[in-house]
């Protein structure tokens, strides 16, 4: 769910329900390698409440599209990060 105004799309609140720590630095890291964003955090509002909240500001671009972009290079690395692990383990196996 998206929290924001409708005049300044470069600043917006993503609420992601049932998720944790785990997703949410991740994508807060992925959003700060692009030079688009200028502030980028997140919160969890409490901690028996399985949601986070993602704040994103951009230099132009809509905050929704940079986080889709975002959530997209952050895919393609886990992607990348498990064909090597496999092949790693492939390695090992025939050694």
């Amino acid at each position: 769910m998206e929290h924001g105004s409708f005049q300044d799309q470069t600043a917006s609140t993503f609420s992601l329900a049932d998720e944790d720590h785990t997703l949410a630095n991740s994508v807060r890291f992925t959003l700060n390698q692009d030079p688009r964003v200028t502030f980028c955090g997140y919160s969890i509002p409490h901690p028996s409440d399985a949601r986070v909240n993602i704040r994103v500001q951009t230099t132009g671009d809509p905050a929704s599209e940079v986080l889709k972009d975002a959530c997209q290079d952050l895919m393609l690395m886990c992607h990348h990060m498990r064909n090597t692990f496999e092949q790693a383990v492939i390695n090992f196996k025939k050694s």
